[in-house]
């Protein structure tokens, strides 16, 4: 073992001590900056590979969007690109607007998506996410609420709701009326997000034709793509030979508004979290400072010995690269330690508070979703361990600036 090595260990592990105090409190602060890191990246994680699920469960790996409407003819040629694409598994046209839905003079304004059930069963599992009445009741007369909204409004399965379509207005200032809509509720679903399950409305196209006016027209398609297709590439091959009133789109490029606010508040908590091994790196150049100036007299014996000033200060960068790499491996055991007790905790937070049923009612959640990226563990493996070794430069040059004669005088 070279000798700077060993004296860094020496000076880490003193001998009589089984506990050394500084290498402990180090290796801790480190420790703890990677378990948070660690715990948050892949909660946060968690929480956009569950959203990632849910929208493409409920709308495919890729959408098709009309730029305004698709008549018959360009449907037809949408229809026939999509048929043969050997990515695409099934596709289903879909209509999609807003309307206000009325049940015992209480109002409310969801947006409403009609489709039809027999293609539609084949790209999204609805079924899935029906918590009652059944979807094989659904047609031209009934509708299908998200669980909030029915709660809002008091509906349950079986009740009669009026809807009022924009087209009245356009009717209006053409001095005709045209009568609310009663259907029937045929259904309840809960998706498990906020905004889809407190604003939605999910109905026959058929209906929805009649409530905007469409005739045979519609909005897009949902496409459902087969087993290991990359959504971004077969994207790119339906843009190639779709007709131009008509577009392509990923999951996530139908949702990029979403998507781009959970990735930004995604790298500020990594960004902030990155602080605390900032200040651990920090505590370590402090301690290891003074060392530097309670050991000058040995350092200047090393000098005068032949050790040469690249070995002094290299014993000093060991010891910051020890304690990154100690603190790293216990931040991780500890990170992954929470992420497996998770549920726990969380359960035990809850009844600490307001008691898990208040808990998962007013935050949408009993339990806390992790979805760990192999990427984001090795960021945090290689900035903690720079951050730890880059900690210890500042003592290693000042240690090698040290004259053997001076530091020989030293008292």
């Amino acid at each position: 073992m070279p000798w700077p090595v060993y004296l860094a260990f020496k000076q880490l592990f003193p001998s009589g001590r089984r506990v050394p105090f500084f290498t402990l409190i180090s290796v801790a602060g480190v420790g703890l900056g990677v378990a948070l890191m660690l715990v948050t990246m892949s909660v946060m994680g968690g929480f956009g590979h569950q959203i990632k699920k849910m929208i493409i469960d409920t709308q495919g790996e890729v959408q098709v969007k009309a730029r305004v409407l698709l008549d018959q003819p360009a449907a037809a040629a949408v229809e026939k690109v999509l048929a043969a694409s050997p990515d695409v598994q099934a596709f289903a046209p879909y209509a999609s607007g807003m309307v206000m839905l009325e049940y015992q003079s209480r109002p409310a304004f969801p947006a409403i998506q009609g489709f039809d059930y027999a293609q539609m069963k084949k790209v999204v599992p609805l079924e899935r996410y029906l918590t009652a009445g059944s979807l094989d009741n659904l047609d031209d007369d009934s509708i299908i609420l998200s669980s909030l909204l029915a709660r809002s409004l008091g509906v349950r399965v079986g009740d009669v709701v009026s809807l009022y379509s924009p087209l009245a207005l356009e009717r209006a200032r053409q001095n005709e009326l045209l009568l609310p809509r009663d259907v029937l509720v045929a259904g309840i679903f809960h998706v498990g997000h906020q905004q889809l399950d407190s604003s939605t409305v999910l109905c026959s196209l058929r209906l929805m034709q009649d409530l905007y006016g469409l005739e045979q027209r519609v909005h897009g398609y949902n496409v459902r793509l087969k087993p290991g297709a990359d959504e971004y590439a077969a994207a790119a091959a339906l843009n190639r030979q779709l007709p131009a009133a008509a577009r392509a789109l990923t999951w996530f490029e139908a949702n990029a508004d979403f998507q781009a606010v959970l990735a930004f508040e995604r790298n500020m908590i990594f960004f902030l979290l990155t602080f605390i091994i900032v200040v651990a790196a920090f505590s370590i150049t402090s301690s290891l400072l003074v060392t530097v100036v309670r050991k000058t007299r040995e350092i200047g014996l090393l000098g005068a010995m032949g050790g040469r000033a690249r070995h002094v200060a290299a014993c000093f960068c060991v010891q910051g690269l020890f304690i990154g790499v100690a603190g790293t491996a216990l931040g991780l055991a500890g990170g992954f330690a929470l992420l497996h007790f998770r549920d726990d905790l969380v359960g035990f937070i809850a009844r600490l508070t307001m008691g898990p049923e208040a808990f998962a009612k007013f935050y949408q959640f009993s339990s806390l979703p992790a979805h760990t990226l192999p990427l984001d563990v090795m960021i945090i493996i290689v900035f903690s361990v720079l951050a730890s070794t880059i900690a210890g430069l500042i003592p290693a040059w000042r240690a090698a600036k040290l004259q053997p004669v001076e530091a020989l005088r030293s008292e």
